[in-house]
């Protein structure tokens, strides 16, 4: 354990050369909101804006450190460990090839490109990761390149744990507790190993978003096992199955310390910390934010530490957020109406509708009925309880209706 924690602390001290501390913050604004002393740990502020820099940094220089004439390193990667392998390519002078869907966003492929510059090659393989992950670690066979893991690697390990480092040292006094958030649980487990020597006394939290949950899978398996459907709108921490030797360190873990963070909830948190703090977190970035509504009084009166993991948000994706929220929050419903075909039917329905309710979507779905049309409908409304007055009055209504709103088989064809 001794070991792990000066290795933790060496990998911290050589990210100097590259960049600063990110900075540990008390939020005014949360800590009002919870009645506890809450600071976040700013990984969305590093280099490239997840924390995945630091263990790309720490395992390429750890290899180069013993085998100095590698020239390339491969990896597999959507998102941040693409930037963060990217980054440490150009610091070391070494050549990478990072292999990324097809489908990847052309904002991320741009971003990894600027961080690498000409050190790197970027590869575009595969509709899934699994095919793009398959291609990428054939190619570094192939090459003789050495395959650089997001999470599943001791080094990288260690390079995360860096966080806890740096974290010990910025507070004026330990937290009572640390919201982590777990992915592939590189950084999880770091930390956790890290705390575990430096400062056991420090209660540790996990939290995992709802369609993805690998931890609390493997720590009631006893072993990491592999989730038969993820939701992948968390893309940072969407994972199927966590890693084998994140898992080793994470064995202890208790399953009331890992809580679930519901997707649609999620997006009010990050349009919560954007529009009342200015801080731009991608989904994954907020899991530890939004996992203080999970808490509630267990934290109240005690100083809290969240770790924001990362800020890669493309804002292409902010409708969708709003929507999401606004329907987790009740503000937003939506309908299969079948509506009179008759004169005036369109002016009753309207009629039927609050002063704080207002129509977001109007579509007719099927137009060829002689008697009848059904009409798709969106509803915004500034109160929850409107839509139970509103709902009152559209039964009594010749209007048959189905609320599809949490209908996700429905939703995912006409929504």
């Amino acid at each position: 354990m001794s070991d792990f924690k000066c290795a933790a602390e060496a990998a911290e001290a050589a990210l100097r050369a590259s960049f600063a501390p990110t900075p540990c913050q008390l939020n005014a604004h949360l800590s009002a909101k919870y009645g506890a002393e809450i600071w976040l740990k700013r990984e969305d502020l590093a280099p490239v804006r997840s924390y995945k820099i630091r263990g790309a940094m720490n395992a390429m220089r750890k290899y180069l450190a013993e085998f100095p004439d590698q020239k390339l390193f491969v990896c597999a990667s959507a998102g941040n460990h693409a930037q963060g392998v990217a980054y440490a390519c150009k610091h070391f002078g070494v050549k990478g090839v990072i292999f990324m869907p097809v489908t990847t966003p052309q904002q991320k492929i741009a971003k990894t490109k600027v961080f690498g510059g000409e050190a790197i090659r970027i590869e575009l393989v595969g509709d899934y990761f699994d095919d793009t992950l398959a291609s990428s670690q054939a190619y570094c066979d192939a090459q003789g390149g050495y395959f650089l893991s997001p999470f599943d690697d001791a080094d990288v390990i260690e390079g995360q744990a860096s966080v806890a480092v740096e974290m010990v040292a910025q507070m004026p006094e330990l937290p009572d507790m640390v919201i982590l958030p777990v992915g592939g649980g590189g950084l999880s487990a770091g930390m956790t190993r890290y705390l575990a020597q430096v400062a056991p006394q420090v209660a540790l939290r996990y939290v995992e978003p709802l369609g993805g949950m690998s931890l609390a899978g493997a720590v009631a398996a006893g072993a990491p096992v592999t989730l038969p459907r993820v939701d992948s709108f968390v893309d940072g921490a969407a994972v199927a199955r966590i890693g084998a030797q994140p898992f080793e360190l994470l064995r202890n873990v208790k399953r009331d310390q890992v809580l679930a963070a519901p997707e649609d909830r999620i997006c009010g948190t990050m349009l919560e910390m954007l529009n009342v703090e200015g801080i731009v977190l991608e989904p994954a970035g907020a899991l530890s934010v939004d996992a203080l509504a999970e808490l509630g009084p267990e934290i109240r009166g005690k100083r809290v530490v969240c770790v924001t993991s990362g800020g890669n948000f493309d804002f292409e994706r902010l409708p969708e957020v709003k929507e999401r929220s606004q329907r987790y929050l009740g503000l937003k419903k939506y309908f299969i109406i079948r509506m009179p075909q008759r004169p005036g039917a369109l002016r009753d329905f309207l009629e039927l509708l609050g002063p704080q309710d207002d129509i977001a979507r109007f579509e007719y779905l099927k137009k060829s009925a002689r008697n009848f049309g059904s009409v798709l409908i969106g509803i915004e409304t500034q109160d929850p309880a409107n839509f139970a007055s509103f709902l009152e009055r559209l039964s009594a209504s010749d209007m048959e209706f189905r609320d599809i709103t949490t209908d996700k088989a429905i939703a995912e064809f006409v929504l």
